[in-house]
């Protein structure tokens, strides 16, 4: 990146959140630095190029010329790279994921460094946090993408299914019901229960599947309310309760046999791992290449 397509970036970003404030904390400059940026612009050009009398800093139109060059500027600067790297055999530079936590913690760990095997100069940034941190980390453009589970309908983002997972009851190996390959939803109300926080992906997948059973989670034995599925899991096999969690965190324990998963007579309870985009960021190429990669990932090989 050069100072030219700097600033036509910081240009982009200011016209696109129609504030300097909000640019600057994408940009990860002080909001002096994105005025100052604006300015020097704007003396090359010898005109305004945003109008700063109403409440939103909106495009003058001179902006609105500049902007649509600037876009396809950028697109071009990114291309360049791309063409010299798949010349020189580097692809570098560095990507910022967010996910949320079961595919933070479980499944996008192996990914990668699977990945980064075969691209050692692209550094990855991973932010882990609940579903609704993860829209606010890319509606901010503190990531290039996420990863989240259940629903990101809700907003102004681009979703795309990744995989799908599976919910089910977890028992430590010494409980009764260990062994057995299916539990009635009614029987686990009986049973003291271990709740993820609110927010949690998970929590909604849970409280989704009760309700269209009828099922209140105030008619359940929660006994606790934990903010991440290791605790869970610890409390599970130390005998103290049961717990619903994704198929993909308990790979290791089901390995050692400490934990046993149990599917629901009622139906499965299923979900969807999701990529979400921001509509209108210009994509770099090393996060193209991770996009690429995960697409086509033979997730199945990772379970046991």
């Amino acid at each position: 990146m050069g100072m030219e397509d700097h600033k036509l970036k910081v240009f982009c970003t200011v016209a696109e959140t129609r504030s300097f404030s909000k640019a600057s904390e994408i940009i990860h400059l002080t909001q002096p630095a994105v005025s100052l940026q604006i300015q020097a612009l704007e003396e090359v050009y010898e005109t305004k190029l945003f109008d700063r009398t109403s409440s939103n800093v909106m495009l003058t139109p001179a902006g609105e010329i500049l902007y649509k060059y600037a876009k396809e500027i950028l697109s071009l600067f990114a291309d360049a790279e791309k063409d010299v790297g798949e010349i020189t055999g580097l692809v570098k530079g560095s990507i910022s994921v967010g996910a949320s936590s079961t595919i933070g913690n479980y499944v996008l760990p192996a990914v990668i460094a699977d990945f980064k095997r075969k691209n050692p100069k692209i550094k990855i940034h991973l932010l882990v946090a609940n579903t609704k941190r993860v829209v606010e980390f890319l509606n901010a453009g503190n990531i290039d993408l996420g990863f989240v589970e259940g629903e990101a309908t809700k907003y102004k983002i681009r979703t795309e299914k990744l995989i799908s997972d599976e919910l089910g009851m977890i028992v430590p190996s010494t409980h009764p019901w260990a062994g057995k390959k299916e539990v009635s939803i009614l029987d686990v109300m009986k049973e003291p229960f271990i709740f993820r926080e609110e927010g949690s992906g998970t929590r909604q997948v849970i409280e989704k599947y009760l309700q269209k059973r009828g099922i209140s989670p105030q008619k359940m034995k929660i006994t606790m309310i934990l903010g991440s599925t290791e605790a869970i899991k610890d409390v599970v096999e130390s005998g103290l309760g049961l717990s619903i969690v994704s198929k993909w965190a308990i790979r290791k324990e089901r390995r050692y046999g400490s934990i046993d998963m149990l599917k629901f007579k009622e139906g499965k309870m299923l979900r969807d791992f999701s990529l979400i985009f921001s509509r209108n960021a210009v994509t770099s190429y090393a996060a193209e290449e991770f996009l690429d990669y995960i697409k086509k990932y033979p997730y199945t090989k990772l379970l046991p």
